[in-house]
């Protein structure tokens, strides 16, 4: 284990970030139920790096999922708390929020999307957009859109009618709810567009663009940030994949099996940039197969049957 990380006796005392307690998970295999978790319980402390140590099949990315609210546990299958809260009873915004704002997510096989610049990749958690805003924005650039239109169409139906053909209220009427319609099409192309322009500029400008370029430039893909994940390395992707999965600052990263795609020398340097910023105070929880890639952190524990066992100090 990691000797400069070893837990205090005040460290252990602290509440823990997140904290899982009698997890059960089945999934069925045709019309066989396969037990995946048996009443697995782990507690993790700010600014600790916990290795959840197993064999492959053994349940190490199922747990991680459930931690992070990308699966849910099976019915009255346990509890998880972050912050002192049930995951469980988070709302669908607030778990949107809390897996793509509270936790972040380091895969083996990277996932990074090929049309996407390595910039673009490490920013792509926060370029999700706020559903409520997205439904609720276009509906209001119409509303306006519409409703200058019937105010123009009412107002100005008289100069609009051809002086052959005299107003009548209903011809103004007709007029104003035509004017009403052509208004909120407008409203909506001319939000889109000013949609666009804003996300282009925040992409090249913001602030989140500048902590995922310095992020990038200390992984040292500073002069890859153009480039598209078909044209780096494996260890330049797993490094990308790191930087998106920091983008948003999470309190918690989550890495699987994140040195499983690479050579061993890779495998150590994507290690160091990850100790790095858990020196930094990041917590981190890690899965793996390779004892020898447990060691980097503070605590190791075990998936055994199901069941998470503490190792040894």
């Amino acid at each position: 284990m990691n000797p400069s990380h070893d837990q205090s006796s005040s460290d252990a005392t602290r509440e823990p970030v997140l904290a899982a307690s009698g997890l059960r998970k089945t999934y069925r295999m045709g019309r066989v139920p396969v037990q995946v978790l048996k009443d697995a319980s782990i507690e993790v402390r700010s600014g600790e790096w916990v290795a959840i140590l197993g064999a492959s099949g053994s349940g190490k990315s199922t747990l991680l999922h459930l931690l992070g609210g990308l699966d849910r546990p099976d019915r009255d299958g346990g509890m998880i708390h972050f912050e002192g809260r049930r995951v469980s009873e988070f709302g669908g915004a607030e778990l949107n929020t809390y897996r793509n704002r509270s936790v972040g997510f380091v895969f083996q096989f990277y996932h990074l999307l090929p049309e996407l610049s390595v910039l673009e990749n490490a920013m792509l958690p926060c370029l999700v957009p706020n559903r409520w805003l997205s439904a609720t924005l276009p509906l209001l650039a119409a509303v306006i859109g519409g409703g200058v239109g019937a105010a123009v169409g009412s107002t100005f139906g008289v100069e609009i009618l051809p002086t052959a053909d005299p107003p009548t209220p209903s011809k103004i009427a007709l007029l104003a709810v035509t004017c009403g319609v052509l208004g909120a099409a407008i409203g909506v192309v001319l939000f889109q567009l000013g949609q666009v322009v804003a996300e282009r500029t925040r992409l090249r400008h913001g602030p989140q663009a500048a902590i995922s370029r310095n992020t990038l430039e200390e992984f040292g893909l500073g002069h890859r940030l153009r480039h598209r994940p078909s044209q780096l390395s494996g260890g330049e992707r797993q490094r990308t994949a790191i930087a998106r999965a920091l983008a948003s600052e999470p309190g918690v990263l989550m890495a699987d099996e994140p040195t499983g795609n690479l050579d061993a020398t890779t495998g150590r340097e994507i290690l160091d940039l990850l100790k790095k910023r858990h020196d930094a105070g990041l917590t981190i929880v890690m899965v793996t197969h390779d004892s020898a890639v447990a060691e980097y952190a503070d605590r190791i524990v075990r998936l055994e049957d199901g069941r998470v066992v503490e190792s040894p100090a």
